[in-house]
């Protein structure tokens, strides 16, 4: 290496980390991201691919833009509660609540007495008011967990009585015969696939049933020769009936008139109802269990609901997802069609394409066969790529060799990124 080598202008690590944007940086995101990102413009520079004089500049460049791996993405597939994608987006209510709860919070405390309290009272509090027919509610981390609680407490080394046509697998190949199992109850299966009558049931109860459990089928559909049990005939066998209604409707939507909802399934006669909150509830992962007093308290005393119990984030959220406006989840799947066009429409002008009719679908799991009426803009399947590698990553979906960029789950204040971001990919 010569004396005139500009390898040998490459600033010292500790004087590029002088710079006041980098010694900013690394109270935002760490002093190791940015070290890392110094590190590997001094390796650009000493290969020759920027001046030494650039190597503060292109470590700035080079910084993420927070301190997660995660990327924000603009969900164009028309899929409400995209699971890949990370299901409901919170509402700006459960952002700010997040925010409030980030530090010391009264999560497990009452200032008044200065003793401890039931944790997340007022989250509780909120899910009863929305729902009038359960006596208690349980929150947990995900609707698996209030499955799991449910028939653990219920029904651990006994039976839980299924009709067959009930035996679901969710997502990522998790079946429920095999949670169900884990837990260290029985299964009892009764009935067909296709076909259950009460009498399987009332011939499958007996002294050792922990409860019988009725599961809303998700992602798919039994039509034709079929029959099914309403809960309000379990009811009347004796047993406690838990009902995994799944997507996490509170109340009843004339828009998905076949998917059930707490407050009805109660009404109906079901003991307790779990579900999730991420779903058609529009708020935080978490699992709901809704019901009667006696046996949400014996939830609650279980030693599992510690380790499957949420933080004061997801507490957070969910309450003022429940008391606060409407959802993003809520807008999207009641998006108005003809405002949807105007917007594709709109985009159309600027990128070119072909406005098209474009069914939006719930996702989730949930109303498995609800088409959502909407349009999308058509363009080449090619773009569908470099739409999801750029900044902002632009999610579509590809049909018949077309990209199709629906707008239902793009918030109109993004209109003008989306099409900056289908712009870039053109060029």
């Amino acid at each position: 290496m010569t004396s005139t080598d500009p390898r040998r202008r490459v600033p010292r690590t500790d004087v590029v980390l002088a710079d006041p944007r980098l010694a900013a940086a690394a109270e935002q995101l760490g002093g190791d991201t940015v070290r890392d990102a110094v590190r590997l413009a001094q390796g650009r520079a000493r290969a020759g691919e920027i001046d030494p004089e650039q190597v503060a500049d292109a470590a700035v460049a080079a910084l993420p833009a927070h301190a997660t791996s995660l990327r924000q993405v603009l969900n164009a597939t028309g899929v409400v509660l995209h699971t890949n994608l990370g299901r409901a987006p919170l509402s700006e209510a459960a952002l700010a609540a997040v925010g409030a709860a980030a530090g010391y919070v009264d999560v497990e405390y009452d200032v008044a007495t200065g003793r401890r309290a039931r944790r997340g009272r007022g989250t509780l509090a909120a899910v009863r008011l929305a729902v009038p027919a359960a006596e208690d509610v349980l929150v947990v981390n995900n609707g698996a967990a209030a499955l799991v609680l449910a028939t653990t407490a219920l029904a651990a080394g006994r039976e839980v009585v299924v009709s067959r046509g009930e035996m679901v697998e969710i997502g990522d190949g998790f079946r429920l015969p095999d949670l169900i199992a884990s837990t260290g109850a029985r299964l009892r299966e009764v009935g067909t696939t296709n076909r259950t009558a009460l009498r399987d049931y009332a011939e499958a109860v007996g002294p050792d049933t922990g409860c019988i459990l009725k599961v809303h089928p998700s992602n798919f559909r039994v039509e034709g020769f079929t029959s099914s049990v309403d809960v309000g005939s379990l009811r009347g066998l004796g047993v406690p009936v838990v009902v995994d209604i799944g997507s996490g409707l509170l109340s009843p939507d004339p828009m998905l008139p076949g998917e059930p909802d707490a407050a009805s399934t109660l009404a109906a006669g079901a003991d307790l109802v779990t579900c999730s909150g991420d779903k058609l509830l529009g708020g935080p992962q978490a699992g709901l269990v809704l019901g009667r007093g006696d046996l949400v308290e014996r939830l609650r005393r279980h030693p599992l609901a510690r380790a499957l119990r949420v933080d004061k984030l997801t507490l957070a959220a969910l309450e003022a997802t429940v008391r606060g406006p409407l959802t993003p989840t809520a807008r999207y799947v009641h998006a108005d069609p003809a405002a949807l066009r105007r917007r594709a429409e709109a985009l159309c002008d600027a990128v070119g394409g072909e406005v098209v009719p474009s069914d939006g679908a719930v996702g989730g799991g949930g109303a498995p066969g609800v088409a959502l009426p909407g349009w999308a803009v058509a363009l080449p399947a090619a773009l569908a790529e470099p739409l999801r590698v750029g900044d902002p990553a632009v999610v579509c979906r590809v049909e018949r060799d077309r990209c199709l960029v629906d707008l239902r789950c793009v918030p109109q204040s993004a209109d003008v990124l989306l099409r900056k971001a289908i712009e870039a990919v053109q060029r």
